[in-house]
């Protein structure tokens, strides 16, 4: 067996693998060009299109890349890493919009999105550290886990919600008999609720919409269930109120 090489202080020299650097290179390629083609993406690459074609499918899965009219733009979960590195991302909806909605609120305010079957928060205002360690120790959350989530699942449209819920596994029977049970109501308010971490904390989110009307992300308000379930329709007035705001101010963008 070949020894690996070392380095001057008897560490394993570094060594570059080609699948990794490709996908790397993928996501390099994206973050300085946003709006990239995948034929744009083969040419800078320099690798077989089967090949790239495979990394990126499987990045746009995992949330890595967002696809947008055969275009590609870096995806929810590098912001999701960001919320864990405790450093907050602006957007569309800025940093200032949740801070606002937190200090009107006086609770943890939440942004997040949907990759793939997955909730992933990307930015966040307040002070709950409960529910902003869990957060950051655990970006992605299943749908049907989470208030935000479920305000989610319910406006994709019937076929890919039912989908989602027949691929549920035994385990989650419960959640989606929950959620079936709170559909109508979602729809009807516009808010979805959830309680979390032994029932120490409870969730209200509603979901903020993109062009054409389109869901594009959710705002969660989380707080003591002590102090929000009393709080319940008034937060919720107030949580539809500024994201009906950031929606007139962006023209729905």
């Amino acid at each position: 067996m070949t020894a690996a090489a070392t380095g001057p202080n008897g560490e394993p020299e570094l060594q570059n693998h080609r699948t990794i650097d490709r996908v790397t290179r993928i996501l390099e390629e994206v973050v300085y060009n946003p709006g990239m083609t995948f034929a744009e993406l083969t040419r800078a690459i320099d690798a077989p299109k089967s090949s790239v074609y495979g990394f990126i499918r499987g990045l746009v899965a995992a949330g890595w890349l967002h696809q947008a009219d055969s275009r590609f733009y870096i995806g929810p979960a590098l912001h999701g890493l960001t919320l864990a590195s405790g450093h907050l991302r602006a957007g569309s909806v800025t940093d200032a919009d949740l801070q606002e909605l937190h200090t009107a609120a006086g609770v943890t305010v939440f942004l997040g999105v949907q990759a793939g079957t997955d909730l992933i928060y990307v930015s966040e205002a307040g002070a709950d550290l409960l529910a902003g360690f869990a957060a950051r120790t655990n970006i992605r959350r299943g749908l049907l886990e989470t208030a935000g989530g479920k305000a989610l699942l319910a406006e994709l449209p019937a076929d890919q919600r039912d989908a989602y819920l027949r691929k549920r596994g035994q385990e989650e029977v419960h959640l989606v008999d929950e959620f079936l049970s709170e559909y109508d109501d979602i729809k009807r308010t516009g808010i979805a609720h959830n309680t979390l971490h032994g029932g120490a904390r409870y969730a209200l989110a509603t979901v903020v919409r993109g062009p054409g009307g389109k869901a594009a992300a959710e705002v969660t308000l989380v707080g003591r269930t002590a102090d929000v379930q009393p709080r319940e329709r008034e937060l919720s007035t107030l949580l539809l109120d500024h994201v009906e705001r950031w929606r007139r101010r962006s023209g729905g963008a």
